[in-house]
């Protein structure tokens, strides 16, 4: 049986094949970063690719091959940081709404990002003022929503609380986006590609930062820390309170945590869709509906496919690179399609 959020209400307990599957999780992870450094428009030298790459260890780039890795390496990383990000964020949106088709764009954070970043491209800005604003957006939108839906975040308010929730932030997200629509119709030509771009997803010129690292880290560890009090609330949400949760804590740590997450995400490398929606579900598919298992289960297969989809856009019709939001669309909503069929019949 499923309740509201799309959660089986089975007891799933620390099992040796969940471990299991969480490291060949690990190992993917592993693989599809090595994979994506390898590949691309410029082939890598074999031979040369162990002493590239103990000049990477050592700080150095001789070598060609060493100069290849590094640049992959770089954006590699900032796409299985944000894919993590992304997808941890939506295991924490989909527990906090229960529902099944929450993502961490439904709230309208990605929006404000969008209203930032955009109007500093408007303005010719700089790219650290670009991220810098699309940051700023993000948590301004997060912070208002917060403020307008601080009842409903601060105890559990049923269903008509969790509708009252969403609903606010798909109108916020739809006041972002005509704001979107008025700077790309007054955008110069020069500056208009840029935008799409970057409103389709794009890690061209991405790179990791310790920012995102951080905010990734802290918001696991906190969500790690609750992991229980956060099933107890997804499969007995009325009676949560009756069975020790704090549901006030347990609702607001998952939407700022959600929300810096999102933030992060989103100025680092746009609008990446069905990261969030589809990988939850496929974890929880594989893994049950354990919040302890699914959390970091859903960083390393979000970085595992964002890395993976990043590669093939930047290998399928090189040397021009596609939009990673465009790719992740043709793989997400085939495999979506599937769960959906999938589950139906179960």
């Amino acid at each position: 049986m499923l309740n509201p959020a799309g959660i089986s209400v089975a007891n799933t307990p620390w099992r040796g094949r969940s471990l299991c599957l969480l490291a060949v999780a690990a190992g993917l992870a592993f693989l599809t970063v090595l994979a994506g450094c390898l590949t691309g428009s410029a082939s890598v030298d074999w031979h040369t690719l162990p002493s590239a790459s103990l000049d990477l260890l050592q700080g150095e780039a001789h070598t060609l091959t060493a100069i290849f890795l590094k640049l992959r390496l770089q954006r590699v990383m900032a796409a299985f940081l944000t894919g993590g990000s992304l997808a941890l964020a939506g295991v924490m949106m989909q527990a906090l709404l229960r529902n099944p088709l929450a993502d961490p764009y439904v709230l309208g954070v990605s929006g404000g990002a969008s209203v930032g970043a955009l109007f500093m491209l408007f303005t010719g800005g700089a790219l650290w003022m670009m991220n810098a604003a699309a940051f700023a957006g993000a948590m301004a939108v997060a912070l208002f929503l917060y403020w307008l839906a601080r009842k409903e975040l601060g105890r559990y308010a049923g269903a008509d609380g969790a509708t009252r929730l969403l609903l606010t932030g798909v109108i916020l997200a739809f006041g972002c986006g005509a704001v979107v629509t008025l700077l790309l119709s007054l955008a110069p030509d020069g500056s208009l590609r840029g935008m799409v771009f970057w409103l389709v997803g794009d890690l061209e010129g991405a790179s990791m930062n310790w920012l995102s690292v951080i905010i990734l880290f802290a918001v696991l560890a906190c969500a790690l820390r609750m992991a229980r009090s956060v099933n107890m609330l997804a499969l007995y949400s009325e009676d949560a309170t009756a069975l020790g949760v704090n549901v006030a804590r347990v609702r607001k740590t998952l939407f700022m945590g959600s929300a810096l997450l999102t933030a992060s995400a989103v100025s680092n490398a746009g609008s990446i869709g069905f990261v969030g929606l589809v990988v939850p579900h496929l974890c929880r598919m594989v893994l049950g509906p354990d919040h302890r298992l699914l959390l970091p289960a859903a960083i390393l297969v979000g970085g595992s496919f964002l890395v993976m989809a990043d590669t093939l856009a930047r290998v399928l019709v090189a040397p021009h690179q596609l939009p990673v939001g465009a790719v992740t669309a043709l793989i997400g909503v085939p495999v979506f399609l599937f769960q959906l069929y999938r589950s139906r019949v179960n």
